[in-house]
């Protein structure tokens, strides 16, 4: 089975005991031939290795790099090259009283703050305010 779901840095994962590949949907819009090329035959690979040698094997060892020189002709890289971009993130402000005192909370963290969860300055041990100001990273 293949899925187009997968998100993030990674470009393709195979699930091995699901016979499952996932790719990702803007890393392939992105780099189309190099992905149908490398990427693609790179998961494929994966399957085989587990089907024809077992669950023991290590995820880039010699059965799976057998199997990307000798079927696919290609050379076993580990990794992509593909430019990823990075969403920009918020940071919430938090202040304490000492000078100087910026404390850039992600939202995670922020909502935790919300629900009652308290974080003292390391300094002073007063507790960080939230200044009503977010930062865009």
């Amino acid at each position: 089975m293949v899925s187009f779901q997968l998100r993030g840095q990674k470009a393709g994962v195979a699930h091995l005991h699901e016979n499952l590949l996932r790719f990702n949907p803007q890393l392939y819009k992105e780099n189309a031939e190099d992905f149908l090329r490398q990427t693609v035959p790179h998961e494929v690979a994966h399957l085989i290795a587990h089907q024809l040698f077992g669950g023991s094997i290590q995820p880039h060892g010699e059965e799976w790099q057998l199997i990307m020189r000798g079927v696919y002709e290609l050379p076993p890289n580990r990794c992509h090259t593909y430019a990823v971009k990075r969403r920009s993130v918020i940071r919430y402000i938090y202040r304490c009283p000492c000078p100087d005192s910026d404390f850039p909370f992600t939202a995670q963290r922020h909502g935790m703050v919300r629900k009652g969860r308290r974080y003292l300055c390391r300094r002073c041990r007063e507790t960080l305010v939230f200044s009503g100001e977010t930062r865009t990273e």
